[in-house]
């Protein structure tokens, strides 16, 4: 489990496909990589990864084609935001974030507002009904809170605030209209349907 709230950022050194994979060797000095042990979860812009090789200067983990298939980004030079997994009695800064991404969003509107940044992001159909106006959402692995959810025919349309801190902080910096962003909805959505069968009778989607 993860916070949403990124530690640090890193970058992908080396992203090597395989049959049914990719080796990814992931720079992360800042980080602090002293207490992170083989086998500890670490979430790369929002997937939760294993580690499965590291040093003090990064680590290498494995992504299934699962994974490839429902997430974006992985790619030789590209940066992204790390965060590692939540310790009993931690701080939750952000909300209860599982590293399990459920899509891939498109942004649309990048606008300085001043004293924060309006960012707009176009979510697939299939998550638009786990969204909701003041619930959270974790784009590339960082914990936000929705300001406004408009439906659309090909899903929706998120309408976020970043602050400046959490831009300067984290690679949303780099987003601009046409990116494509790691989404995962609130967890507690996915229970709370799985729970009312009535509303979905074939279950989650």
């Amino acid at each position: 489990m993860f916070t949403g709230i990124v530690a640090t950022t890193g970058m992908i050194e080396r992203a090597v496909r395989s049959a049914g994979n990719m080796r990814l060797t992931i720079g992360a000095a800042q980080l602090g990589m002293d207490d992170v042990a083989i086998g500890d979860s670490i979430a790369v812009d929002g997937v939760c990864l294993t580690v499965v090789e590291k040093d003090a200067a990064g680590f290498c983990a494995d992504v299934s084609q699962e994974t490839l298939d429902c997430s974006h980004g992985f790619t030789e030079g590209a940066e992204v935001n790390l965060e590692k997994s939540l310790r009993f009695g931690d701080r939750v800064g952000g909300h209860l974030v599982s590293g399990h991404v459920d899509g891939v969003g498109s942004v649309g509107v990048v606008q300085d507002m001043g004293a924060s940044w309006r960012l707009s992001i176009e979510a697939p159909a299939l998550l638009a009904r786990y969204i909701a106006r003041k619930g959270s959402i974790t784009v590339n692995g960082v914990s936000l809170t929705v300001n406004q959810v408009d439906n659309s025919s090909s899903g929706c349309d998120v309408e976020i605030n970043v602050i400046p801190h959490t831009l300067a902080v984290t690679t949303l910096h780099n987003l601009t209209s046409g990116s494509k962003v790691n989404l995962e909805v609130d967890l507690m959505a996915r229970y709370i349907e799985r729970m009312l069968p009535s509303a979905n009778p074939q279950g989650p989607s």
